[in-house]
């Protein structure tokens, strides 16, 4: 647990899996790993350099690729979730450059989507490593996002993605397009837009957290 949360963030192994899809590299205001652990607050927002240097656009979602607790699960999962979520939506909606965030906490996403003017930030993001995994991705999703404000009743999350052992990507994939497609539709997410992707109530399902809103220390 302790190598996966001081591991590197390598953007460019994302980028390679990302296949041409085009990305930009962003940091948050914690300028090092110690004060990235240190200081919440400052992996919550972008450094003001990169955020000036963030193109703008009249995007639906905007993909936010961020390190957070374990490098390792981005750099094994999260190239391939992008792709296959990005599969689902066809040309249904919208998609922004893919941002690739260093020493970054899923609140960046807020920061990200309201510097390109994108509707929604889906947050991938390596959770906390435990004794028996240290390489789970969750994707958190938030609908018009408000930096500073946004609170966790106002996002959708699901967790544990890490194939074979955890979610497979193809099933978190039709998860995350389904809330993505709903979310547009019903101009919410977090506790008013419930998963209906396998027909079954919104909740935990084989220990996992299935699309509702959670409360992590990612945050």
């Amino acid at each position: 647990a302790r190598d996966a949360v001081h591991s590197p963030f390598e953007p460019e192994v994302v980028a390679a899996g990302l296949s041409g899809t085009p990305t930009v590299r962003v940091r948050s205001a914690a300028g090092d790993r110690l004060t990235y652990l240190q200081r919440p607050d400052l992996g919550r927002r972008l450094d003001a350099t990169d955020r000036a240097h963030l193109p703008a656009g009249d995007w639906d979602v905007v993909f936010v690729v961020a390190d957070g607790l374990s490098s390792r699960a981005v750099h094994e999962h999260a190239a391939a979730l992008v792709r296959a979520t990005a599969a689902r939506l066809g040309d249904g909606l919208r998609l922004a450059p893919v941002v690739l965030a260093e020493q970054a906490r899923v609140a960046l996403g807020d920061d990200v989507a309201a510097a390109m003017g994108a509707t929604t930030a889906v947050v991938l993001i390596g959770e906390r490593p435990g004794m028996s995994a240290a390489d789970s991705l969750g994707a958190y999703l938030t609908y018009r996002p408000r930096p500073g404000t946004t609170t966790d009743a106002d996002r959708n999350c699901l967790s544990n993605i890490r194939p074979p052992l955890g979610l497979d990507y193809e099933t978190a994939a039709g998860k995350l397009a389904a809330l993505l497609t709903r979310a547009h539709h019903l101009g919410l997410s977090g506790v008013g837009l419930k998963d209906e992707s396998d027909g079954g109530p919104d909740g935990e399902i084989d220990g996992e957290t299935d699309g509702g809103p959670v409360v992590d220390a990612l945050l």
